[in-house]
């Protein structure tokens, strides 16, 4: 193998593929990167760690073709330092590779290709989807924050994506909040999957780097799923059974409805964490009385309240949250003004738009104290 390239692209295709590669693994062929020249001036670079394997293809100019594994972060790290110029990429003797510019020379040693797993393709017909990128970032960004970060809770690590006739549906929840996203898709069929959320937030980087405009397309099958972004290929494994019921948990009717702006509610829980933080819980108090909702926090260190102008309609409500869970969702959505629905101070809070039913979140609250 042997192909010259220029130092900008390949370090931009390794910092791609390279979201694939994990340090926790015993099986030293998965922390590296597998190189493939080909005779047409393709390279192809692949990772994988099994759950999650990245494809991208970058112009080079083969002189031999060939492929090599070599190790991901030392590879990468040379590239990277290297200055902005053509490079030369060399297989020599016993899976040695050197990387060769004007001025610089290394020589490392790589790992033979057969050992390196296939990035395998999906049986049968998949059901394809076109999805446009700034909806799937979007809904992405909605939704992966509220998925259980616990490995031991099973399918909820994991965000679902539910295609149905009209609608796409990303789902996520940990069991103290569940967030919903909805756009409208027309779909040939109807179909669920779950992926894992960390595998998600990687694919949206590689989506948010992409240059091109262009829709991205998702291919999916019972265990895996294929995503194609430009000239990247992500295989994805998904998981395997069955997700929550989520539409059950949803309350379809509240007593007391909220309406208030986003930012300045956001910013006025965000300081009464402050304080909620030196206490057990993140624990604030919301009072929901008249038109004023008034957010208190205590500690051993100090007290804060906060004063907003809200429009109410229906009962007055004492209720209590971990600040975080309130503070995650109000930085996911960018509505100006949205609407929170209560039914007591032990049930779910709601929060949605004011119109329209683009998104959904959940938010168990937290018992207060009686002298709170």
């Amino acid at each position: 193998m042997k192909f010259t390239c220029s130092q900008q692209s390949l370090s931009k295709a390794l910092n791609t593929v390279s979201k694939a590669v994990t340090s926790r693994t015993t099986i030293p062929i998965l922390k590296g990167i597998l190189l493939k020249a080909s005779s047409d001036g393709t390279l192809t670079l692949s990772a994988s760690d099994l759950d999650l394997s990245i494809e991208k293809k970058i112009d080079v100019n083969v002189e031999e073709e060939g492929s090599i594994v070599v190790l991901s972060k030392l590879f990468s790290d040379i590239i990277r330092k290297l200055p902005n110029e053509d490079i030369l990429i060399e297989e020599k003797e016993s899976n040695n590779v050197l990387i060769k510019t004007a001025s610089s020379e290394f020589t490392i040693v790589g790992l033979a290709a057969d050992e390196f797993p296939n990035i395998s393709e999906l049986e049968g017909q998949p059901e394809t989807l076109s999805f446009d990128k700034e909806i799937f970032k979007d809904m992405v960004r909605k939704t992966s924050f509220a998925a259980s970060i616990d490995e031991s809770k099973g399918i909820i690590v994991g965000v679902l994506l539910e295609i149905e006739p009209d609608t796409v549906n990303m789902v996520a929840l940990d069991g103290f909040r569940m967030a919903v996203a909805r756009e409208p898709m027309k779909s040939a069929e109807s179909t669920k999957i779950v992926v894992a959320a960390k595998i998600l937030n990687e694919i949206n980087k590689i989506v948010s780097e992409a240059e091109d405009e262009g829709d991205i397309q998702i291919m999916l099958s019972n265990k895996k799923a294929v995503i194609l972004v430009e000239t990247t290929k992500i295989v994805i494994r998904l998981l395997e059974g069955e997700f929550i019921k989520y539409k059950d948990i949803i309350p379809t009717q509240n007593q007391t409805k909220v309406e208030v702006g986003r930012a300045v509610l956001l910013e006025s829980i965000e300081r009464a964490s402050l304080l909620a933080k030196e206490g057990k819980n993140n624990l604030i108090k919301l009072t929901i009385k008249n038109n004023l909702l008034t957010i208190t926090s205590r500690s051993e260190e100090g007290n804060v309240k906060e004063e907003i102008v809200m429009e109410k309609t229906g009962e007055d409500l004492e209720i209590g949250f971990n600040s975080k869970y309130v503070i995650d969702v109000l930085k996911a959505v960018s509505d100006e003004q949205v609407l929170m629905e209560f039914n007591t101070s032990t049930t779910p809070c709601l929060v949605k738009p004011l119109i329209g039913n683009t998104f959904e979140y959940l938010i168990l609250p937290v018992r207060i104290a009686s002298n709170y």
